[in-house]
């Protein structure tokens, strides 16, 4: 099957099976074949066969994954790299200017903060980080300089602030820049920004996506057909692609997104709800408890809500270092988004490279990706690591 002109007409799973999949015609093959090659044989100088000339600017198996995340995000035009930041780079370079500037969370992650600040900031791109829930803050930071991003993390990581992309929206286009959404804690399954105003999402393919901690990469999707062709002529002439088996990795992880994010989402929930009971947590941060002041908009913004919780402890640094390190089921690693279970103590791991800004993340926080295992594993595995805290303290 190959979804027919207006792949809308169906739901997000059909989608995601189908979108840029069609079967492979000689031999009928329900799965498009990987395609290695580096370059294509011409039917005559300048005369391409299907437009195909090498591999740095197109390849059959990147144009399918890349057909198959429009098609999930609602875009028009997807780009797949080889990670994360290197989507990020590549399209700030194809947005920017030197002399523009970045507004983004003071939350964001740590390696785009250390992209935009300590790489592009030495070309002449500056930035501010503002708390993005604060809409008259960001409104009075992006009239402070020559603003052409607004850069927002929702859900945020690891502080898992929920932000009103709608809202935001509006604030950038007032002032003439663009909003990019890093939807990555959500996925396209939970939430599409370019439907709530987004100009620009952006993910780690890495994670939720590909969804097997099994492969590497990123991706930045757009409506806008001038943005596309910015965005398209950096992939090209820089090259950060994402390679064939990669792309055929990713493309197998997003067949099932919708499936895993639905256990992630409720595996998630069962595991927040007994942390807010446990009388070791300081703060439980995640907004599917009625607790979190995102929770209605979260609510609103998302169909659910998603995989990662973060949890403050009491007993400081000392008791999140001591659960991070007791796990057996949760295994300590960087990353999310897995089927498996991770935990990060982010103040030394993921965000390391914010330590000592207004970016630090506390010393007492861990952050959990939970996995598609069984619910009562996860709720034992932290039970019995919850039960070393006292032991650590010697109490």
């Amino acid at each position: 099957m190959s979804l027919p002109e207006n792949p809308s007409a169906h739901g997000f799973n059909t989608r995601a099976v189908h979108a840029g999949q069609a079967f492979e015609p000689r031999t009928g093959a329900v799965v498009p074949p990987v395609h290695f090659s580096s370059t294509y044989a011409q039917e005559a100088i300048g005369v391409l066969r299907d437009g195909y000339e090498y591999g740095r600017g197109t390849n059959p198996t990147r144009d399918s994954l890349q057909e198959q995340l429009a098609a999930l995000e609602g875009g028009t035009a997807a780009f797949s790299f080889s990670s994360g930041l290197a989507a990020e780079d590549s399209m700030i370079r194809a947005l920017t200017r030197p002399g523009d500037h970045i507004v983004l969370g003071n939350d964001a992650y740590g390696g785009t903060y250390r992209l935009i600040s300590r790489v592009l900031g030495e070309w002449g791109i500056g930035n501010t980080p503002v708390d993005m829930s604060n809409l008259d803050a960001v409104a009075a930071a992006v009239a402070a300089s020559k603003t052409r991003l607004v850069w927002v993390e929702t859900p945020s990581n690891p502080m898992m602030k929920i932000t009103d992309i709608a809202a935001l929206a509006k604030v950038a286009h007032d002032a003439g820049a663009l909003l990019v959404v890093d939807n990555t804690f959500a996925s396209p399954y939970l939430q599409n920004p370019l439907a709530l105003g987004a100009d620009v999402v952006v993910h780690s393919t890495t994670k939720y996506i590909g969804g097997h901690s099994d492969v590497v990469g990123g991706a930045i999707i757009v409506k806008d057909a001038e943005l596309a062709e910015k965005i398209g002529f950096v992939q090209f002439a820089v090259g950060a692609i994402s390679g064939p088996m990669d792309a055929f990795l990713t493309t197998r992880g997003l067949k099932t997104l919708g499936v895993r994010m639905d256990r992630h989402s409720d595996n998630a929930q069962a595991v927040a709800e007994w942390l807010l009971e446990r009388p070791e947590v300081e703060a439980v941060l995640y907004p599917g408890l009625p607790s979190h002041p995102g929770h209605e908009l979260a609510r609103k913004q998302m169909k659910k809500f998603g995989g990662m919780i973060s949890v403050q402890f009491k007993g400081g640094e000392a008791a999140a270092r001591t659960v991070a390190e007791s796990t057996s089921v949760f295994t300590l690693a960087e990353s999310l988004g897995g089927i498996e279970s991770l935990m990060n103590y982010p103040s030394e791991m993921t965000h390391a490279s914010v330590k000592g800004t207004e970016l630090a993340v506390p010393v007492n926080l861990i952050r959990l990706s939970c996995g598609i295992e069984d619910v009562e594993d996860l709720i034992a595995d932290l039970e019995q690591a919850f039960s070393k805290i006292a032991a650590a303290a010697g109490e």
